[in-house]
């Protein structure tokens, strides 16, 4: 690596901004490297198609399933393979750091940009995640996990501050970046536009520096996000090493400025080149000779991972899979189909499946009519007709680039009236109708769940998508995919709906931790389909749970009783009714997939992590107690259970005369001194029944220090101190 003290501080601080759009600066012995727009695919603009937005035409990349399809195959190994394959990409592109993953939870549907990340629930976004960046990273190319932190919304998303209490920050927000970082050591972390708590994620430097380095240990390098600094001297003095895009020299000036203002320390813009000069190293040690990669190959990956995230929501009557036979097939989207989102993640794809096409070409002989379908009452009456005449309707239904993309928020999460009424229709006259979806972030299905007797949810599939669901609709491939996220009975029930988007300048994290299905579960609601959801063309069954002590974890039988081969995704969730914390009534701690021929039983082991059971108490904190396992196939299809006792971890925060009776006597340590202690001070039983009232109880809120005046003198603050130093001795 250079030697970057013997630059001068007018080129250590160019190393920290950019040169271009896409690239950083070149100084005396650390070259220029490319960063560039992911994670779905490889956004690399070259010559004539570079702008000054990034938004322009790419080179041809492969487009693999975005963030909200992928996640929908709950398989973190498919997930690290589509990485590596990402990460070849970008070596044969000249790419160095490709930009993503995206594990931002999806705290509202609303979110334009959701079809990038992964999940309501930070485990699960977490996992695949790392995978994501094992992947890409094995390859030599750099990832860089985004966007850090809280980056919820698009709606004023460069100036709004995201407010949010500490434990929903840490036990949500936060929890998959950090499983991230520690587990698949990303050489880039990105941090977002916002504000979180009325400091800019750029000039955070409880974020970036106590939290992320500190705490978690990273290594690597801060990127800000495209535009996200709005002071460079306070970003980099808060742990921003590298600023994008270029500012034409603008803030370099600046931080050479403030340090010779004596404003600005240079140690850190020294140590800040230092990380670009390391990234740079990072990326370009192992790049000798010429890259390339297998287009057609990588094209076979994406429709495998496609048809891995087709989720089968809804099949009564065994409609699917077809069998060759005459077929409607209505709707424009199978022509045309959507497969990725909008905005800074579209990709030039190297090719694209045709739904219809691949639809025709399983089909065979048998004649498969098409009608683009659409509002007008021609349109409609050919639709039907042709609905009527045929054995069996596929209708293509979503929604359109220009409905849903990054840079702005949805205003609500229906389907287009126009496509519902067609579907009305369609079923009248055709009981076998099937519905495929396209969509990035959830929409409304009570309507269609209503009506369709088959539904295949595909979110977003990527360049391959129309092969992949051609596959599951004839049984090519067993639909093994499950829903990485709620979907709400209607938009009024979702966890933020009062509090969303943000509210001048400030956007309120009310709903807490109770984000998509720990709200749901919490508040009692029905919905359309629950997280986790997904029907198979075969059967499972559960036996023999048992879980190892202290909840690390455990391992069920699961047996194929069908005719198929498929894939079952066995999910975990714990629950602790004594919790002494609000806590949802069940999360998730572990999940695993197994594919099974016909017969076939195997023996699932998910572990789990400790850190999974805690919560966060200005630290984490697992409480002792007896935990609640389930396993089963959704959140709401929960095929065996067992209790099982975890020890708790050792108390560490002393009380203090601010604790309360009532945190007191909940302490096995502490209760039996204070019993002891308040007996004389407490009002005889006779008196006390005399009143109506429960007096124990009434006194769990009261500081302990209050107690001193109750007592009528028969407790002094000294020997309530003398009190507290014994507990406090005992419980360290």
């Amino acid at each position: 690596m250079a030697d970057i003290s013997a630059l001068s501080l007018q080129q250590r601080a160019a190393l920290g901004s950019g040169a271009t759009f896409w690239t950083t600066t070149a100084v005396d012995g650390v070259p220029s490297i490319v960063l560039t727009d992911g994670p779905h695919g490889v956004r690399k603009q070259s010559g004539s198609a570079t702008d000054h937005l990034g938004l322009a035409a790419s080179e041809p990349a492969t487009c693999f399933p975005p963030a909200v399809g992928l996640a929908q195959t709950w398989d973190p190994a498919l997930v690290e393979r589509v990485g590596a394959a990402l990460g070849d990409e970008s070596r044969s592109l000249g790419v160095q750091v490709l930009l993503g993953p995206g594990v931002n939870i999806k705290r509202d549907p609303r979110c334009g940009r959701n079809f990038e990340y992964y999940s309501e629930d930070p485990l699960l976004a977490g996992t695949l995640g790392a995978a994501w960046v094992r992947g890409v990273q094995s390859r030599g190319v750099g990832a860089s996990v985004k966007h850090f932190a809280l980056n919820n919304a698009e709606y004023d998303r460069m100036r709004a501050s995201s407010d949010v209490d500490d434990r929903t920050l840490r036990e949500i927000y936060l929890r998959a970046f950090e499983q991230v970082v520690r587990e698949a050591q990303p050489w880039t972390v990105m941090c977002s536009y916002n504000r979180i708590n009325g400091i800019y994620a750029a000039e955070n430097a409880w974020l970036l520096t106590d939290v992320l380095r500190d705490e978690w240990g990273f290594d690597g390098l801060v990127v800000s996000d495209w535009g996200a600094v709005r002071d460079r001297v306070a970003a980099v003095a808060a742990g921003l090493d590298l600023e994008m895009p270029t500012t034409g020299r603008v803030s370099d000036a600046d931080v050479v400025a403030a340090v010779q203002a004596g404003a600005l320390d240079e140690a850190v813009v020294t140590l800040a080149a230092q990380r670009v000069a390391r990234l740079v190293q990072r990326t370009t040690e192992n790049t000798a000779g010429n890259a390339s990669f297998d287009a057609a190959a990588h094209h076979s990956l994406a429709r495998e991972a496609a048809a891995a995230a087709v989720v089968l929501l809804k099949n009564d009557g065994g409609l699917l899979p077809l069998t060759p036979s005459r077929l409607a097939v209505i709707g424009s989207f199978a022509q045309v189909p959507r497969y990725q989102g909008g905005g800074s993640s579209h990709v030039n794809a190297t090719r694209l499946d045709i739904p219809l096409d691949e639809i025709r070409r399983l089909a065979g002989p048998h004649e498969v009519t098409f009608c683009p379908g659409g509002s007008t009452p021609d349109a409609v009456a050919d639709a039907v007709a042709a609905a009527e005449s045929a054995d069996t309707a596929v209708l293509f239904l979503g929604l359109t680039a220009e409905e849903e993309s990054e840079g702005f928020d949805r205003e609500h999460i229906d389907l287009p009236g126009d496509q519902l009424s067609l579907l009305r229709e369609i079923v009248a006259v055709q009981p076998r109708t099937v519905v495929v979806l396209a969509h990035g972030g959830v929409v409304r299905l009570d309507t269609v769940a209503e009506l369709a007797p088959a539904i295949l949810d595909g979110a977003l599939l990527g360049q391959a998508g129309g092969g992949a669901v051609a596959d599951v609709l004839f049984g090519v491939v067993n639909p093994s995919g499950r829903l990485a996220e709620t979907v709400p009975l209607r938009l009024q029930d979702t966890p933020a709906y009062l509090n969303f988007p943000s509210e001048r300048g400030h956007t309120l994290y009310g709903e807490r931790m109770f984000v998509g299905y720990r709200w749901y579960d919490a508040r009692g609601l029905d919905v359309a389909f629950p997280f986790g959801h997904g029907l198979s063309y075969t059967r499972f069954e559960y036996s023999q749970l048992q879980v190892d002590d202290d909840l690390t974890g455990l391992r069920v039988s699961v047996t194929n009783t069908g005719e198929r081969v498929g894939r079952e995704v066995v999910q975990a969730y714990a629950a602790l009714p004594a919790s002494e914390v609000s806590r949802p009534p069940r999360w998730l701690i572990g999940f695993a997939g197994v594919t099974l021929a016909p017969g076939e039983c195997q023996v699932v082991e998910i572990p789990v992590r400790r850190a999974d059971l805690a919560y966060w108490n200005g630290r984490w904190v697992v409480q002792g107690g007896d935990y609640r396992v389930s396993v089963g196939a959704s959140i709401r299809d929960l095929r065996a259970e067992a209790t099982v006792h975890v020890e708790g971890d050792a108390a560490t925060t002393p009380f203090t005369r601010e604790s309360t009776l009532g945190e007191l006597l909940a302490d096995p340590i502490a209760a039996p001194v204070v019993m002891a202690a308040v007996a004389d001070v407490m009002p005889a039983g006779d008196s006390a029944a005399g009143l109506g009232v429960d007096l124990l109880r009434m006194a769990a809120s009261i500081p302990i220090e209050r107690m001193v005046g109750f007592s009528g003198g028969k407790v002094s603050r000294a020997q309530l101190d003398e009190l507290l130093a014994a507990i406090n001795s005992r419980r360290s």
